[in-house]
C-alpha cells in the first residue's frame, strides 16, 4: 500500500466508532490513509493494541496516561512494559500538563505536582524505550501559557542527558509562533487538527514553521474540518487538514503532503 496521508493522532476506540469501526478502517485502507490510535490510560492504551491486531498494518498506537482524564491513575512501569512489546507501538502518551480546567481541583499546587511527576515518569520511560512522545498540553490562560512551559522548561532539562532520544510530537497544537519554535529548538514537532479550517487564528504558526516540523492529524471523533462540520470525525479527514495547511502555506500540495509523510515516518518510525 502506497500510503497518501497519516493521521498522526486519533481515538478510533471511542464509543462513536463501535458501531462501525471497521468500516471507518477499511475507509482508511481504501484511501491509503495510516494513522496512530492513541491511548488515555493504562486500559485504553491496552485495549488500542488489541484493537489494532485485527487492523491493517498501517494502523499504529500511541500507549500513555492523559494528564487529567484518570486523575486516579498512576504510571506502573511494569504495565508500560508489557505494553510497549506489542510492535504496533511508536510513541508514548498522549502524556503531558493540562491547566485548562483548575476550578475541577480543590488544590492546584497538589494538582499542579500530580501531573508533573506523570508527566516526567512517562519522559524518562520513553527515554529509556527510544520512544517519541505524544504530547497533549493545554492552559486555561494562552497569553500565560504555564502548561507550554513548563513541558519546555522540563524537556529542556531532560535534552541535557538524552540527547536525540528525546522526540515528539505537540498534538492538537493551538500556540503561538514563539511556543512553537521552542519546540522546534527541543526537535519536537508540533501537528495540526481541523481547526485550522475554520479558524485563522493559528494561520501564523501554520504558514512560518519549518515544513519538516509539522504534521496533519484529526483527534477524530473530535474537531472535524470543514465540510464535515458537525459530524463525527475520522482518520481520512485529515487529508482536509493537508489541503489547508497547504493552501495557509502558499505552497503545492503534493510537496506538503509529501512532507507531512515524511516527518511521521522520520519522528515515529513507521512503514509507509
Amino acid at each position: 500500500m502506497t500510503t497518501q496521508f497519516i493521521d498522526i493522532h486519533g481515538h478510533l476506540n471511542d464509543p462513536q466508532f463501535d458501531q462501525d469501526r471497521d468500516v471507518v478502517v477499511e475507509r482508511m485502507r481504501t484511501r491509503n490513509v495510516a494513522g496512530i490510535i492513541v491511548g488515555t490510560d493504562s486500559k485504553t492504551s491496552r485495549d488500542i493494541i488489541e484493537m489494532t491486531k485485527g487492523f491493517p498494518e498501517n494502523v499504529y498506537a500511541s500507549v500513555g496516561i492523559h494528564p487529567i482524564d484518570n486523575r486516579e491513575e498512576k504510571f506502573h512501569q511494569s504495565i508500560f512494559e508489557e505494553l510497549v512489546a506489542s510492535p504496533r507501538v511508536v510513541a508514548i502518551g498522549e502524556c503531558g500538563l493540562d491547566y485548562s480546567r483548575p476550578a475541577d481541583v480543590a488544590d492546584v499546587a497538589f494538582e499542579k505536582k500530580r501531573q508533573r511527576e506523570l508527566f516526567e515518569a512517562q519522559v524518562d520511560f520513553a527515554i529509556a524505550h527510544k520512544l517519541p512522545l505524544m504530547l497533549h498540553v493545554r492552559d486555561c490562560d494562552k497569553a500565560r501559557a504555564d502548561a507550554h512551559h513548563e513541558v519546555i522548561a522540563v524537556l529542556s532539562e531532560k535534552k541535557k542527558t538524552a540527547g536525540d532520544a528525546l522526540r515528539g510530537d505537540v498534538h492538537f497544537f493551538a500556540q503561538t509562533l514563539d511556543i512553537a519554535r521552542q519546540y522546534f529548538a527541543l526537535g519536537f514537532t508540533v501537528s495540526f487538527t481541523g481547526v485550522i479550517t475554520f479558524s485563522r487564528e493559528y494561520d501564523e504558526v501554520v504558514r512560518e514553521a519549518p515544513l519538516d516540523m509539522i504534521m496533519s492529524e484529526t483527534d477524530s471523533p473530535y474537531a472535524s474540518p470543514i465540510p464535515y462540520r458537525g459530524k463525527r470525525n475520522e482518520p481520512i479527514y485529515v487529508e482536509e487538514v493537508v489541503k489547508k495547511i497547504a493552501e495557509i502555506r502558499a505552497e503545492d500540495f503534493e510537496t506538503v503532503r509529501a512532507a507531512l509523510i515524511d516527518n511521521a515516518v522520520r519522528v515515529f518510525g513507521i512503514r509507509v
